[in-house]
């Protein structure tokens, strides 16, 4: 079918204008989309629809976050399952739900409140100027990188604030009685003293010998675990900004140009090291306060200018700025803007020479008295020592536009010209790699590979790429990265006839049988002293308890903790499977130390925590079953490549 669209495009242009035309003459554009585009929504809530371009973008989000915090221990495998995809989908609603209940209850924050959750965000915090406040310029320039307004932003802000407000109600309020958290704290100490009896499955596995006939019959059963996968030999191309790098070359003239344009940027700023000797006089002080500063100030200038060698002594002696009184007035070396001392502070020192001696500068905090110490004028590097890190930047710049501006032809090329990866290779300049894939990622390559995006291997391992011997589409594997490949080899799944993995059935099958000897037995024995209450043959003893296992397997601490403490000694068996059996003998329960008021505090808030969120969700939970929630198809359509 796909053949017949790529050898007949002229001809299905024309079909799908006859057929699309008069439609649209009848329902409008919106409602043609709309009468079809189901698909690109993945649910609705209350008629707001959730776009499966908002699902693959948060999902995106999700995995690029986990892929950072993990590092190279990341698995896309582990992550992208349908289950954590409805997890997404899930939260999406959730997020919709709270969203117009919000709405509902017309919710909303003050300026005030808005305001100080923007300064406490680091981020801003991080562009304050010395006096506090915060520099606009740089504010505007960080939300213009997002694509958004100062207006926008805070609306952004202001909105999930007042989407926070009924949840932070729910956990604000949540009470857990000092009773039910001693109890709880005393259950979860509580230790048991118990003795172990192992049967591993290893030391029966020289008691198993296998039938040929038995090899066969688990052969016959489990024939699929020894298949090999499918495997593909594939040529790929991975367009990204960094593909394109190479191919980006400015010209010494285009680097001059930039340098000349953005000249400010390699200019050093000028600064000086001063010390000064504050005599202070706020702002809001009276005029006969400021009056007698003054006054002292110009008794201590004219001392200064008499002996300016003792002017670290005079600043110890007389400055009444306490951060840099004891270091004799030094304030270190600074730039225009740097000391809380305002523009006029800035328009004298910065042109005083070294060694000078101001007369007295005038600022809100009083009056300065500076000495200049060093001078270190603005300094501007020359081209030739910038030019390459010029270079790199704008590499960087031109591969990103070519990026923006190539991949939908780089898309178009790879479908119209179907039967080779060559032709888009020529036109953008990108190397053909080869590899060889299976439908699952490959745990030896980085976890960020290409080659482990989950819809690329689909894309590869398709009846399109497998059979046909067509390109695979441009696929989107995140990070700005489009991979395209091609099919020239494939090799279906196979199962291996028995005597190829003879050995290999024959250890499964050994594995399985041991293990159920070990059972058997354990089970046996585990009879044998609920009668006799033997303590032979047993480790000995640990105590255990809930908050420290002490070794002891999950599955065989359930068990210690339901043996009847009324009837002790108690004995409990285990299946651990491949591990074996294990029996325990429970001895006798260990009550825990008295709880002091702190640990009791602490637990009764980690509890009053937990049931605080448990609330908070059946809240959530109550109003998405009072919301009108639609679903739309499957996620794994939506699979962004992560």
């Amino acid at each position: 079918m796909l053949d017949f669209f790529r050898n007949h495009q002229r001809l299905m242009m024309f079909m799908l204008i006859l057929v699309i035309l008069p439609g649209l003459g009848f329902v409008g554009i919106q409602g043609f989309r709309g009468f079809f585009d189901e698909t690109s929504n993945v649910a609705s809530v209350n008629g707001h629809k959730i776009t499966r371009a908002e699902f693959d973008n948060a999902w995106r989000q999700q995995m690029d976050r986990a892929r950072q915090m993990l590092g190279a221990q990341f698995d896309s495998k582990v992550f992208d399952t349908p289950e954590r995809r409805k997890d997404m989908l899930d939260g999406l609603i959730q997020q919709r739900v709270l969203a117009d209940e919000t709405q509902r209850l017309h919710l909303t924050v003050s300026d005030d409140a808005l305001r100080r959750a923007l300064l406490a965000d680091p981020v801003i915090g991080s562009l304050k100027n010395p006096d506090g406040s915060i520099d606009l310029n740089k504010y505007k320039e960080l939300l213009a990188m997002q694509g958004i307004t100062p207006d926008q932003y805070q609306e952004q802000v202001r909105y999930g604030m007042a989407m926070q407000q009924l949840p932070a109600v729910i956990t604000q309020t949540a009470f857990t009685p000092k009773t039910l958290a001693q109890h709880l704290t005393e259950l979860a100490e509580q230790q048991r003293e118990v003795q172990g009896l192992a049967f591993h499955a290893k030391e029966y596995e020289s008691k198993v010998k296998p039938t040929d006939a038995q090899i066969q019959a688990y052969y016959d059963a489990h024939s699929n675990d020894f298949a090999t996968p499918a495997t593909a030999t594939i040529q790929y191309l991975v367009m990204s900004p960094a593909t394109l790098t190479a191919s980006a070359n400015p010209s010494d003239a285009d680097l001059k140009k930039y340098y000349d344009d953005n000249i400010a940027h390699f200019r050093t700023t000028a600064e000086v090291r001063a010390s000064h000797i504050l005599i202070a006089a706020p702002k809001d002080a009276s005029a006969a306060d400021k009056d007698k500063a003054k006054q002292k100030a110009q008794e201590i200038l004219a001392q200064v200018k008499a002996h300016p060698d003792q002017f670290a002594q005079l600043a110890q002696q007389d400055s009444q700025d306490p951060g840099s009184a004891s270091k004799g007035g030094d304030l270190g070396y600074f730039g225009p803007g740097m000391i809380a001392g305002g523009k006029a502070f800035d328009d004298a020192v910065f042109k005083m020479k070294k060694d000078e001696i101001s007369d007295l500068i005038q600022s809100d905090f009083g009056y300065h008295i500076v000495k200049v110490t060093d001078v270190k004028p603005s300094v501007t590097k020359p081209f030739d020592e910038v030019k390459d890190s010029i270079a790199k930047d704008m590499k960087t710049q031109l591969a990103a536009k070519a990026f923006s501006d190539d991949s939908e032809g780089f898309t178009s090329t790879v479908y119209e010209q179907a039967k080779s990866l060559q032709p888009a290779a020529d036109k953008y300049k990108l190397q053909i790699q080869t590899a060889t894939v299976t439908p699952k990622a490959n745990t030896a390559l980085p976890p960020d590979s290409p080659l482990n995006s989950a819809k690329f291997l689909a894309a590869v391992f398709a009846n399109d790429s497998v059979k046909d011997r067509n390109n695979t589409q441009a696929i989107d594997v995140g990070s700005n990265t489009l991979v395209a490949a091609h099919v020239t080899e494939y090799k279906p799944a196979a199962v291996p006839a028995l005597a190829a993995v003879k050995d290999a059935v024959r250890q499964k099958l050994v594995a399985q049988q041991a293990a159920d000897l070990a059972r058997k037995e354990g089970e046996a024995k585990l009879a044998d002293l609920q009668k006799s209450k033997s303590t032979d043959g047993f480790s000995s003893s640990l105590k255990v308890s809930r908050n420290d296992a002490q070794g002891v397997p999950a599955a065989a601490l359930g068990a210690i903790y339901k043996a009847d403490a009324q009837k002790l000694p108690a004995y409990v068996g285990v299946d651990l499977g491949a591990d074996g059996y294990v029996i325990y003998r429970v001895n006798a329960v260990v009550a825990p130390a008295p709880t002091d008021s702190k640990r009791l505090a602490a637990a009764q808030q980690q509890i009053a925590s937990v049931n605080a969120q448990a609330e908070a969700e059946a809240y959530l939970d109550a109003l998405r079953e009072r919301s009108k929630v639609k679903m739309y198809g499957s996620l794994e359509s939506s699979q962004s490549g992560e």
